[in-house]
């Protein structure tokens, strides 16, 4: 599972759904590795997001078993073979449900906490 590290170094789960949405979010940025996708949320984050690669690789796989993403094999920037993922017309679909799905939680979530 991914996690959250809190001010006081403690971890803390992700809400479930958040690491596609994350990575859905992440590739409409642009085409990228896996391990680019973690440095990109954990950058993107300002570090409070760290993703097990052992969680990102899973998710990855069920992205595009769903046609959310496809992939492809290109040379990195050091002239290395790795996967690389594409967020496809029905990932960019699916980010924009998810995005406003999540947004109305949030400020859901918000009015009860401020009640």
């Amino acid at each position: 599972m991914p996690v959250k590290i809190d001010e006081a170094g403690q971890q803390i789960d992700l809400v479930q759904g958040t690491l596609e949405m994350l990575i859905l979010k992440t590739l409409a940025l642009e085409p990228m590795h896996g391990y680019g996708v973690t440095l990109r949320i954990e950058q993107i984050s300002n570090g409070i997001f760290r993703v097990n690669p052992g969680s990102l690789l899973p998710a990855l796989s069920r992205l595009e078993r769903g046609g959310r993403v496809k992939s492809e094999w290109r040379a990195t920037e050091n002239n290395r073979r790795a996967k690389y993922y594409l967020l496809t017309a029905n990932g960019r679909k699916a980010l924009v449900t998810e995005r406003d799905q999540w947004q109305r939680q949030i400020l859901a979530i918000s009015r009860i906490l401020d009640a």
